[in-house]
């Protein structure tokens, strides 16, 4: 009689053990190049015709040879979907038969992690484009945010991506530079609570959310992209790294992108107090660091700390940087040969290899039954290669034949554009407003500017058509993109549109001004559509590499709006930007009959706009951003210590035209009945006070409460005041609320001069307000006792209830 015997599961294909334990059994099996591997991505672009890709070969490094690479296995292929048009079912397709040959070519049968962007939806063509980040500090609404990431996370989940690389926690320091569309603010605690809650969002779809720019990113000199950070260790700490610190203690987040700066000479990626003691050991994170790209090489070709590819590798792996991305380059042959030459210890390897293999456990790529086959795929009846039959290469399913799946995967539908609109909605801030607002069945409109007819006006620079759709003009843009002018001519289907540019968004030509004076002549109003064109590295007016010289409306779009004001001064002007950052506004900011300002609010962003012109939506987004009133002024924030605000001994005014958290509704708000039992609590104690918000106006009306804390005396400089917490407040006509209030006094806490995290005894001001100038109530209080550190694990946020009244 013949035995037969079971086949043993290996453990670490066994999802009974531990992740860690099965990370551990599979390292104990591997070579190093094995475990090299495992820590590097490819970039690739997915097939059109649904085949195995091939590496993409861009112009900052050398192609890379696929095929040498499988058999020792692969970390992670970057952007299947992002890098050229393809189809979303085929593209799928092409990942799937990618990843079924990465895991048969290498001998523990695993898969690579896959990536994307998702600054502003997903990157792919055909996908849904909504607001960029900066829209969505607009909103001051986490809640929605979260909404938006979950909708992206199930996107990029269907297709087959595991990763996404957002969200952006940088805070605004110098609006000049160009990213910062990417940002959702000028403000840490803003940019915490709101990145907070997209990570959470995205996370809760199983895609792991990537933090960036890991830290200190946004306030390089000048505003200029890459630039050196020349920030101090305190600034650093209460502005730069609180966002970072609220995701990792509260969102889940399982990655972290190292920025590209360096911040007194030290760069972010060979950080190790940055990204091994304060990340990990301090706040306790233990997912995967990955570079930015390229940005472990840079190392050697921008900073000048390594003198070669091997030197960067064994410093980045030394900071904590686990995974190189794009592609293969330090931590390929130069790493190799640095162990074995004795340079960098091969237990760095093993470290940063157990965290990658961990999170593949997490994410099933290492168990027995994984299955290629996206949910997207599934549903159209492509099914794992186990069963031959059934394989998307044959036609015995028609489902299944490639050209069949071709438009079969909707990475746009009707319920991703209701939430895009919903954000964009949101996210339109009204500056300004004579009473001109909301129009009232105008018989002519005259909409005139750069941005009046332009598709992409909408669009940021991460947005697939114009990330990489402006590469492949012959390509359709896959998503529908109506106008201003079109979303007008919709919602006034009653008024008569009519239309001129007047001017290019960054031209000098000034020829087009005749036309736009004659065609706002025959007009009742005329929509003014000026703002930026976002790009990349120099293409555009906003974007990666857009740094701007001043924060001047580009090009000649002011001697434009000074050209209609001073030509029809009798017929109302509403200027709206549909922009990437906030510009000076000139004339605009006093004499406009109203100003409407929007940061590009996606693919149903001018939709969303037109709507807020009828009045069919109220304005509720507030200003996430500072709007100068000079283009000079920069750099300057809300958050300026009292030196940083106008004085009599500079010639430069930095006071802002329009303040951080301003925005106007189309009804009246009344505060009152402000209620503080104690004046006075501990340091480690709290402050409870509680007031009524009522709308007085006639229409329905959201009030976006706001507090700000004003520490008079400190031991160190602080800002006048700062923002610690907020909360819309929706309210029908006639309709109160009862806001309650805790803040606890860690909330008070600050860097001190030995560094550490303080609160202090002493006098405080709790200021309530509509914006960051705009303050209804205040409470003076006082914090007993002796001075308190804190630490990490401080408490983050206020309680604030709201109670609807009679």
């Amino acid at each position: 009689m013949v035995e037969t015997t079971e086949p043993v599961t290996p453990p670490w294909r066994d999802s009974a053990l531990p992740p860690e334990t099965r990370a551990d059994a599979l390292i104990a099996a591997m070579t190093l190049r094995e475990k090299a591997a495992q820590l590097v991505g490819v970039w690739v672009g997915a097939s059109d015709d649904g085949g195995e890709v091939a590496p993409y070969q861009h112009e900052m490094e050398e192609p890379v040879a696929l095929e040498s690479l499988l058999p020792q296995g692969l970390g992670q292929l970057t952007r299947s979907f992002g890098t050229a048009p393809v189809d979303p079912a085929l593209g799928a397709l092409s990942l799937l038969r990618t990843q079924r040959a990465i895991a048969a070519a290498n001998r523990f049968g695993i898969p690579a992690l896959a990536h994307e962007e998702c600054l502003a939806g997903f990157a792919a063509w055909g996908a849904t484009a909504y607001p960029v980040p900066l829209a969505w500090g607009a909103t001051f609404d986490p809640a929605l945010i979260r909404r938006m990431a979950r909708a992206i996370g199930d996107d990029l989940r269907s297709v087959g991506v595991h990763q996404g690389l957002a969200p952006v926690l940088d805070v605004v320091r110098d609006a000049r530079w160009g990213r910062v569309e990417e940002t959702m603010g000028e403000d840490p605690y803003l940019v915490g609570t709101l990145g907070t809650a997209y990570i959470q969002g995205l996370e809760s779809a199983g895609v792991v959310a990537t933090l960036k720019h890991f830290a200190g990113y946004s306030a390089s000199r000048a505003g200029r992209n890459l630039a050196p950070v020349g920030m101090g260790a305190r600034e650093r700490a209460d502005v730069m790294l609180p966002p970072f610190e609220m995701a990792v203690r509260e969102s889940g987040a399982r990655s972290v992108m190292h920025a590209y700066t360096d911040t007194d000479g030290l760069p972010s990626a060979a950080d190790a107090g940055l990204l091994t003691e304060l990340l990990r050991d301090t706040w306790g994170f233990t997912g995967t660091v990955v570079a930015d790209y390229f940005g472990i090489a840079f190392l050697k070709t921008l900073h000048g700390v390594a003198g070669t590819l091997g030197e960067a590798a064994g410093a980045a792996l030394a900071a904590g940087v686990d995974v190189e991305l794009p592609t293969v380059k330090a931590y390929g042959e130069p790493l190799l040969k640095a162990i074995t030459d004795g340079v960098v210890p091969e237990a760095l390897v093993d470290r940063a290899v157990r965290r990658v293999l961990v999170q593949k456990a997490q994410l099933g790529l290492l168990d027995a039954d994984w299955d290629p086959v996206p949910a997207a795929l599934a549903g159209l009846g492509v099914r794992s290669a186990d069963n031959a039959a059934d394989d998307a290469r044959t036609e015995e399913d028609g489902a299944a034949d490639t050209e069949a799946l071709r438009g079969r995967v909707d990475l746009d539908p009707a319920g991703n554009r209701a939430l895009a609109r919903q954000v964009a909605e949101q996210s339109v801030v009204l500056l300004r407003n004579d009473g001109t607002l909301p129009l009232t069945a105008p018989a002519t409109i005259a909409v005139i500017g750069p941005n009046a007819d332009t598709p992409t006006a909408v669009l940021g620079c991460y947005a697939f058509p114009v990330h990489v759709g402006g590469q492949h003009p012959e390509v359709p843009l896959g998503i529908e993109l109506p106008t201003l002018r079109e979303a007008l001519t919709a919602e006034f289907p009653a008024a008569r549109i009519v239309s001129a540019p007047g001017a290019s968004v960054d031209g000098t030509d000034t020829s087009g001004f005749a036309e736009a004076v004659l065609v706002a002549g025959e007009a009742d109003v005329v929509v003014l559509a000026l703002g930026d064109r976002a790009g990349l590295f120099g293409r555009g007016t906003s974007g990666e590499g857009c740094d701007a010289e001043s924060l001047a409306l580009p090009g000649v779009q002011e001697q434009l709006l000074d050209t209609l004001l001073d030509a029809h001064p009798g017929i109302p002007l509403v200027v709206t930007l549909l922009a990437g950052r906030p510009y000076a506004l000139g004339r605009a900011a006093t004499e406009a009959a109203a100003v409407v300002q929007s940061f590009f609010p996606g693919e149903e962003g001018t939709t969303a706009i037109a709507a807020v012109l009828s009045g069919r939506t109220e304005p509720s987004g507030r200003l996430p951003v500072s709007v100068p009133a000079r283009p000079g002024a920069q750099p300057s924030t809300y958050l300026a210590a009292r030196l940083g605000r106008a004085s009599e001994v500079s010639s430069i005014d930095p006071t802002a035209a329009f303040a951080f958290g301003h925005g106007l509704t189309y009804t009246r708000f009344q505060w009152t009945d402000l209620d503080v039992p104690r004046l006075h609590t501990a340091t480690d104690g709290g402050i409870d006070l509680a007031f009524t918000v009522r709308n007085t106006g006639d229409r329905h009306g959201t009030e976006v409460v706001q507090l700000y804390l004003h520490d008079p005396v400190a031991s160190v400089v602080q800002p006048v005041q700062r923002l610690i917490g907020y909360r819309r407040v929706r309210l029908a006509p006639g309709g109160a609320a009862r806001i309650r209030v805790t803040v606890p006094a860690d909330l008070a806490g600050f860097t001190g001069r030995d560094g550490r995290r303080v609160v202090e005894p002493g006098e405080l001001e709790l200021r309530l307000g509509a914006s960051s100038t705009d303050l209804r109530l205040t409470v003076v209080c006082t914090l007993t006792g002796r001075a308190r550190t804190v630490d990490h694990t401080r408490r983050l946020h206020p309680e604030i209830t709201t109670v609807p009244q009679p």
